[in-house]
């Protein structure tokens, strides 16, 4: 697994890096043992009483990611924190993880289109007469793949997004799944009658 370890606005040191290095390597191997990448970046953060935030990045495989961050003023701490994050994570999803990724060497031919993604933003304050139309501030191309909806619960825990537009492979219909304000996660499956 390639390993990149950043700080922002802190320095990073040997003792931490190799601290990082150990756990993540253990967690690998104890849950996958092929994870592509993973970027751990700590960060400061707060006024007054500074806090180090701790954010792990792990790429699984293609378009397969596990993402968590942790605060806390010590950043062995935070990165203690986030790690166990990601366990968790990786714990809970370990057979479908391994079982996605045969599925991926066996079939690589997976359908995926491209889609834009939009950030949208509201535009700085003009005349009263102007109508309040949002800018778009942001626009990048993500992949919208043909998976099961266990498979995108799946992801959209592991990534952290508050949600995921997928074809659902049972019916070939664009499906989104979200993060609901409850803690729940909502399904959004369009009713395919008269199509």
């Amino acid at each position: 697994m390639e390993l990149s370890v950043h700080g922002k606005q802190i320095d990073v040191g040997e003792a931490l890096r190799t601290h990082v290095q150990d756990k993540l390597e253990d967690l690998n191997e104890k849950y996958l043992s092929h994870a592509a990448f993973a970027t751990v970046t700590f960060s400061k953060e707060g006024h007054g009483k500074p806090r180090t935030k701790a954010h792990i990045s792990i790429q699984l495989g293609k378009n397969l990611m596990v993402i968590a961050d942790a605060t806390d003023p010590d950043p062995y701490a935070s990165f203690e924190a986030a790690a166990e994050k990601v366990g968790k994570q990786m714990r809970r999803y370990k057979r479908k993880m391994r079982d996605h990724h045969e599925r991926q060497e066996q079939n690589p031919e997976t359908e995926i289109i491209k889609a834009r993604d939009y950030v949208l933003a509201a535009a700085p304050e003009q005349d009263d007469d102007a109508p309040d139309e949002p800018l778009v501030v942001a626009e990048m191309t993500k992949d919208i793949e043909t998976m099961s909806v266990s498979d995108a619960v799946m992801r959209l825990d592991l990534s952290g997004e508050p949600f995921l537009v997928f074809f659902n492979a049972k019916n070939q219909c664009l499906n989104i799944v979200h993060k609901r304000e409850d803690g729940n996660i909502g399904w959004i499956d369009p009713e395919n009658e008269g199509r």
